[in-house]
Order: C-alpha cells, then sequence, then structure tokens
C-alpha cells in the first residue's frame, strides 16, 4: 500500500479510504486512483489489510460436508446475503472429522474473522474451543445446535416429524424409522421426535439398528442395510420413514434392485418417505415424500442473527436477540413415494 501510494502520488490514508469505500473519496481522486490500479495492476492483499483492522470485514462458514445439497444451498444463501452488505464469506468443511473442524476453527481466528456461522458435528466438536471461540467472535449455530444456549437457527424437528408421522399414520401402516448415523446431535433429536411423535399417535416406535461404522455417504449406507434387510426378510412394516432424504435415496434405490415397487398405489409394496426436501427429491422415481426445511430462511436469519451480533442491523425493523435461537415449521411435500 505504501508502494502504490508512492506511485500513484496521494497519501496512504487517501488510497486506504478508497479501498475500504471507493465512493468515500472526491471524484477526481477516484478518477486518478482507478487509473493508476488500471496500470499497476495493483490490488491490497485482504488478509493482510484484515490484520490490521481492528473490525474486518470477512466472515467464516463451516459446515460439515460442502457436497451435502442441503449445506450446498445454505450457504449460497448466507454468501449472498454477505456479500450486498459488503463482506467477504469463507466456507470451510469438516468433512465429518473433529480434527477439521478444530482446523476450520484455528483457521478462522487467524484470519480475523468478524463472525462465524457454524453447523457443529456436535456429538464429537470440540465444546470447549468452540466456546472460547465464541469469547472472542461472534458465532451463529445452524441447522444442528451445539448445546442449549448459543445462538441457532434450525428446523422445529418436532413439528417436521410430528406432521409427516402424522400423514403416514393416517394413510398407511405406521411407519418403522431409518435414522442416520451419529454424525451430529440432529441424529438424536430427529430419533427422539420420530418415538415422541410415535408415542403421542399410541403407536410403538420401530427404529432400525443404526450401525457403528455409519457415516456421512448416507446413500451408499442406506443402499447395503436396505440390501441386508430385504434379504433378511424385510423392513418391520411397510412404510420407510427416513431421517433425511439422501437416506430415501439409498433405500429406494435398494428396494428396485430388490424388485420392489415404491409408492401409495395398490401394487406397490413399500412406501418411502424422507426429510429436508433436497433438490434432487422431486426428480427420483418415484418422486419422494418428504418434508422442506426453509434453507432460505435459516440462512437469512442466521447472517442476520450474526449482523446483531456485529452490531450491524441498527435499521433491521425487528432486531433479533443475539443469543436468540429460532425454530422453523416445516411443510410436508406429498409425492408419489408414500
Amino acid at each position: 500500500m505504501e508502494d502504490f501510494s508512492e506511485f500513484v502520488g496521494l497519501s496512504r490514508p487517501t488510497v486506504s479510504k478508497y479501498f475500504n469505500d471507493p465512493n468515500s473519496v472526491r471524484s477526481s481522486t477516484r478518477a486518478i486512483i482507478e487509473a493508476a490500479v488500471k496500470q499497476s495492476g495493483f490490488r491490497p492483499n485482504i488478509f493482510a489489510v484484515n490484520l490490521n483492522r481492528r473490525r474486518t470485514n470477512i466472515l467464516g462458514i463451516i459446515v460439515p460436508n460442502s457436497t451435502d445439497p442441503f449445506y450446498m444451498a445454505l450457504t449460497r444463501r448466507i454468501e449472498g446475503i454477505a456479500e450486498q452488505a459488503g463482506h467477504l464469506a469463507f466456507v470451510l468443511s469438516s468433512d465429518g472429522k473433529p480434527e477439521l473442524e478444530e482446523r476450520a476453527i484455528e483457521t478462522f481466528k487467524s484470519m480475523n474473522v468478524a463472525g462465524v456461522i457454524i453447523g457443529p458435528l456436535g456429538v464429537q466438536s470440540h465444546h470447549e474451543k468452540l466456546r472460547k471461540l465464541g469469547d472472542s467472535i461472534p458465532l451463529v449455530y445452524v441447522d444442528s445446535p451445539l448445546d442449549a444456549t448459543s445462538a441457532y437457527v434450525g428446523t422445529n424437528n418436532r413439528q417436521s416429524f410430528k406432521l409427516i408421522v402424522d400423514y403416514l399414520t393416517r394413510s398407511g401402516e405406521p411407519p418403522c424409522y431409518f435414522g442416520m448415523a451419529l454424525v451430529n446431535n440432529n441424529a438424536l433429536e430427529r430419533r427422539d421426535a420420530y418415538t415422541e411423535a410415535m408415542t403421542d399417535l399410541n403407536f410403538e416406535p420401530r427404529a432400525i439398528p443404526i450401525e457403528e461404522h455409519a457415516n456421512w455417504d448416507f446413500e451408499k449406507y442406506a443402499f447395503d442395510r436396505t440390501t441386508r434387510i430385504l434379504k433378511e426378510g424385510g423392513f418391520p412394516t411397510n412404510t420407510v420413514f427416513c431421517a433425511n432424504d439422501r437416506i430415501a435415496f439409498g433405500v429406494v434405490a435398494a428396494a428396485y434392485q430388490a424388485g420392489l415397487k415404491v409408492g401409495r398405489g395398490p401394487d406397490c409394496q413399500l412406501r418411502v418417505a424422507g426429510h429436508d426436501d433436497q433438490p434432487l427429491s422431486r426428480y427420483m422415481c418415484p418422486p419422494l415424500t418428504t418434508v422442506a426445511q426453509n434453507y432460505n430462511e435459516i440462512g437469512r436469519l442466521a447472517i442476520e442473527l450474526l449482523f446483531n451480533k456485529l452490531g450491524e442491523n441498527q435499521d433491521s425493523k425487528t432486531p433479533l436477540p443475539v443469543d436468540s435461537r429460532i425454530l422453523l415449521n416445516a411443510e410436508i411435500k406429498l409425492r408419489m413415494s408414500a
């Protein structure tokens, strides 16, 4: 920056002011600097700039699986809002591994980020490191809560599970439950929500035991597990409710390979329902009955809550308390699979 200031013939504070906000300098000054930028190819190092600032414009996002369609849609929404507000959002994935989650935390600390939105592993997360990070940097958790008190935005699993379980029990045989691996707190919360919904309707909960090697590869695990279940005599009921759509994809694929017809018609042998409304759910064969999470609203509220923590939502008509825990209701999507 010193070299560029000398090159353009202006003071360092003036040049710095321009790069922070081009409209903050006179038009004639702006024209001189922009001509010099074009001639020299100079670009300020954003990391060096932010390290020198008390308040940076970099936001961090940590997700447990960057290839999961839900997290892809969620981060895209957050990045778009951050950009409109003049922030740069960087996304890191923990890939379902506690050591990578810890590395992401340390990376964002070294970058001097203003705040972080994180989908924590939960069960395996480094709770103490996250708490210490939260003491120095504003944090907002999404999708899966870390604990019962931290700022959080996600789906009301009890409402969504009650919705789909009620439909499945009224329209056919009560569902057994194909849960997800214990990769985060959502796995436990969704299993409890299924049990509660079935008990409230006076039906016996029937959950498929989760094997120890289950992981984030939901489709493959569900396909392999279903293949074995069908060879051993089948599911406890002809209705299978899956903890998420990716598990349902594996169940439907294994049923097809075994020669079973999935759907709610009289000639169908198996009904399958999911949760989340992944982008591919409506295009699979048959289209998947599921529950839609509002990832657009989860993303919007998460970054609005983070901005509140940063003191940047002073003009908001409905400011959120910085320790808010927001649970959004879901909507059922009735399709042909159940």
